[in-house]
């Protein structure tokens, strides 16, 4: 292992002591997540324009760096045009919930196909949808709306960026900045959607809301999908960052229905801001991080676990890894300007958080002993955004996005 071409990075890593490698996937998971409905969200999703498999690109200095066999990063920077895995998510919920609504009112079943022919269109016209977002969910929930036409209001907390906040605009949806954070955020959408008629579109669940975050999760786990079909060989392990844990649900999910028990090593990465599943697990049970959680993580930046992706990872999370800012920062600027013959990556702040958290975790005895990676380790990595706020990449990696996607394409 040769780590001293990395810099020292702090982290918090421990076992999940619920995770249980043998308990079956069984039918409540498959409720939530299942190939079925995998296969629904793939016909629908891989006949929209735009839609090609984002690309997983191998880094082998990096692996060598970290003593491991492998390393491949999944980047979603282009997915859709929209800078992140999230256009799978919020955008095919909108579609799901179309498709249902004007189903039940026309007396039969409806594909997304179905939402642009005029005749459905024009009665999308007469349907808003809203969700609380730090970004890139409310983003691909704009693009769907402004896709299939119907209306759009999205609320972000007070500490989103006025960069972030213009990117929803651009898709026609009107923008509320809320006071507090992003819990805060969310419990004033679905106040205000009660109130005025709308339809909550949010990538987080709770008693008496579960369908919509479920069509997101699905959504993202194409992109798990895609990258299980681009392997030559399963990961032995998969560091996948959380804010509510849609992310890493469908993730570990999709491997955990597959695999069983012969599953990657699956460990869920935080900031230590916003670390409610960490300690979700070390309370044994949910438990809300309240208060100032500004992290410059902006997508991960949430207090309040959804109960749907607790479902799977309470038992399916082998460990937890808490990061710093600084981590994410050091990791963002590794990817910008690589080891090795490494591709050059635009990853944003939210993307990297597996990636600083197997750097951290290749300097510790400790860490390595708990994760079990060795020599023969296969990493994977889901680097779920590029460059969302240009103007913060900019700043923290030291040149802009614009400059290190030129370099990139030079590399390539």
């Amino acid at each position: 292992m040769n780590t001293a071409v990395l810099a020292p990075l702090a982290m918090e890593c421990f076992a999940n002591r619920a995770a249980n490698r043998m308990t079956p996937y069984g039918a409540r998971r498959s409720e939530i997540l299942s190939a079925d409905a995998l296969a629904l969200a793939q016909r629908e999703l891989s006949q929209w324009q735009g839609y090609a498999p984002t690309p997983l690109h191998s880094l082998p200095a990096l692996a060598q760096a970290l003593g491991v066999a492998s390393v491949q990063y999944k980047d979603e920077g282009g997915r859709f045009g929209l800078g992140s895995f999230k256009a799978l998510g919020g955008a095919y919920a909108v579609a799901r919930l179309l498709c249902r609504q004007l189903g039940e009112r026309l007396g039969r079943s409806l594909s997304t196909q179905d939402l642009l022919t005029p005749e459905v269109r024009a009665l999308c016209a007469g349907i808003t949808v809203t969700c609380a977002t730090d970004g890139n969910h409310g983003r691909s929930v704009a693009w769907g709306a402004q896709r299939f036409g119907c209306g759009c209001v999205i609320y972000i907390h007070a500490t989103v960026s006025e960069g972030r906040k213009d990117a929803i605009a651009h898709y026609g949806a009107q923008v509320v900045r809320t006071s507090g954070n992003y819990d805060d955020a969310v419990r004033q959408a679905d106040a205000d959607a009660q109130a005025q008629g709308r339809f909550v579109i949010s990538d987080t669940s709770y008693p008496g809301y579960m369908d919509v975050p479920r069509d997101v999760m699905q959504g993202y786990q194409l992109m798990v999908q895609e990258a299980a079909e681009q392997l030559s060989q399963r990961p032995t392990h998969i560091f996948v960052q959380a804010g509510v844990g849609g992310l890493a649900a469908a993730v570990c999910g999709y491997f955990w229905e597959r695999d069983g028990g012969d599953r990657p090593t699956f460990v869920v990465v935080e900031p230590d801001k916003a670390d409610c599943l960490a300690q979700s697990a070390k309370a044994g049970q949910l438990k809300a991080v309240t208060g100032d959680i500004d992290t410059l993580m902006a997508g991960l930046a949430c207090g309040e676990v959804s109960h749907l992706a607790w479902e799977i990872l309470e038992k399916g999370t082998d460990a937890y890894c808490v990061i710093s800012d600084a981590a994410a920062v050091a990791a963002m600027r590794l990817l910008a300007q690589p080891l090795g013959g490494d591709p050059v990556i635009v990853a944003g702040e939210s993307a990297v958080a597996g990636v600083a958290a197997a750097i951290a975790s290749s300097q510790s005895v400790q860490a390595r002993q708990v994760l079990g990676l060795n020599s023969g380790s296969r990493i994977l990595f889901f680097g779920s955004e590029a460059a969302t706020d240009p103007a913060l990449y900019a700043q923290l990696v030291g040149e802009s996005a614009q400059a290190v996607a030129a370099r990139a394409k030079e590399h390539a």
